[in-house]
């Protein structure tokens, strides 16, 4: 049975979001908006609860044109019921069809709940509505009135039964300029949840990002993290690869305690080995691993003593110096470290100056790289940090830069960005 429903995402995911339903479900009708990712799927559920990319899950209960209400509650309410609650036919399909699913699910949590209501009907379960509004409604009506509003047309419209404490199901709806969404959570918890993190650190979802982005598959592959924190990006790449061998390493003791815990607790132990050192001397030969994911720090105090700014370029020399010709780095940077980043590559004139005074120096012009989201081929070249005592730029010409991609995290935004090693590194000194 072809079910229609749509996963929220975090700004930025919705891109990767489409291509997992795509790649993993086979889903069809996959359109995206700004946080949403909207598709079609004869999955099963248990197989779509595996998303690694979304937020939430949701079964589409109605995706109309957007309204505009007006400012009197009672016209207001009349606007709702017609374009945004629609045929009570509707309803009612989509509610059997949320009550399959919770069947298909096992929630046993709600299980009791569900008889309780079922033998008053199955046409008469209890509910509240969470709404969501940004655009020129917001300026007339708060969420919280708005939920009111449309508590009260579904209470009059389908004769369902408010209750805001322990309903059986939950409206969802969303209002803006450009869209009006009404949907039904499948779940009580976030797909983002993973119940293997006794300690959180990165996002699930962007630690998942980072491995998915990788511009090749990382199974039988030696995978790195010289900062690993508690363990995120490694365990979300573990979940993803499954033939792999992962390796972290960090300064902090009471991290990797964590990041033990949280390995222990996924059944990863014989896969994720986890090691105190230091990401600037990483105790491994040239060319040891298939791959290095790291989410650099933001602005923290090093291990060196230094700001990671001035940090950035060594900590690169190095993780470069470990991976193989072929591998893969990917870097999980703030908006202030990657305009570092981008400010040390030189420019094509800047090579040629160079050139004319160092005949041993091979420059390459930089990639382009301000777009959000892109792909490219030019090999990278970084300066040495401001606190190096020669003023000889730090060459890494065996980095090809692969792709930039812009992401939320909350609070702040940040990028991932993408490279491939196509030669040896012949470091200048």
């Amino acid at each position: 049975m072809v079910r229609q429903l749509y996963c929220t995402a975090g700004a930025g995911m919705e891109e990767l979001l489409a291509e997992e339903v795509q790649h993993k479900l086979c889903a069809t009708q996959v359109k995206q908006i700004p946080g949403r990712v909207f598709f079609s799927s004869n999955s099963d559920l248990q197989t779509v609860t595996q998303l690694k990319s979304a937020e939430r899950l949701f079964l589409l209960l109605r995706k109309a044109e957007p309204i505009s209400l007006p400012n009197n509650p009672a016209k207001a309410a009349v606007v709702i019921k017609q374009k945004v609650l629609g045929a009570p036919d509707i309803w009612k399909q989509k509610f059997q069809t949320w009550t399959a699913l919770q069947q298909e699910l096992e929630q046993r949590g709600q299980k009791r709940k569900r008889e309780e209501e079922e033998e008053d009907g199955l046409h008469t379960p209890s509910f509240r509505v969470s709404c969501r509004c940004n655009g020129v409604i917001a300026r007339s009506y708060t969420s919280q009135r708005l939920s009111r509003i449309i508590g009260m047309a579904i209470k009059d419209h389908l004769g369902w039964k408010v209750d805001l404490r322990d309903p059986v199901l939950e409206v969802n709806v969303y209002l803006s300029d450009d869209h009006c969404i009404v949907g039904i959570p499948l779940l009580k918890h976030p797909l983002a949840s993973r119940s293997y993190m006794k300690h959180n650190g990165l996002r699930s979802t962007i630690a998942w990002a980072m491995s998915s982005l990788c511009p090749k598959k990382l199974n039988d592959c030696v995978i790195l993290d010289p900062m690993c924190g508690v363990g995120a990006v490694l365990l979300e790449a573990a979940q993803e690869y499954s033939n792999a061998v992962f390796l972290g390493m960090d300064t902090d003791v009471s991290q990797l305690q964590k990041a033990a815990e949280n390995v222990k607790a996924s059944g990863m132990a014989g896969r994720v080995q986890l090691l105190q050192s230091s990401a600037m001397e990483i105790p491994l030969a040239d060319g040891a691993v298939d791959a290095v994911l790291c989410d650099v720090p933001f602005g923290r105090k090093f291990s060196c003593s230094s700001d990671m700014p001035t940090a950035l370029p060594c900590l690169l020399k190095e993780m470069e110096r470990v991976l193989r010709v072929g591998g893969h780095l990917v870097l999980l940077l703030s908006l202030q470290l990657s305009a570092q980043l981008e400010k040390t590559i030189c420019t094509h004139e800047h090579n040629q100056n160079v050139n004319s005074l160092d005949t041993n120096n091979v420059h390459t012009e930089p990639s382009n790289t301000h777009n959000e989201s892109t792909n490219t081929s030019n090999p990278l070249t970084f300066h040495k940090s401001s606190s190096e005592t020669s003023n000889t730029p730090l060459l890494i010409r065996s980095l090809q830069a692969q792709r930039k991609h812009r992401v939320s995290l909350g609070s702040t935004d940040a990028f991932i960005h993408t490279y491939t090693k196509i030669q040896t590194q012949t470091h200048s000194h």
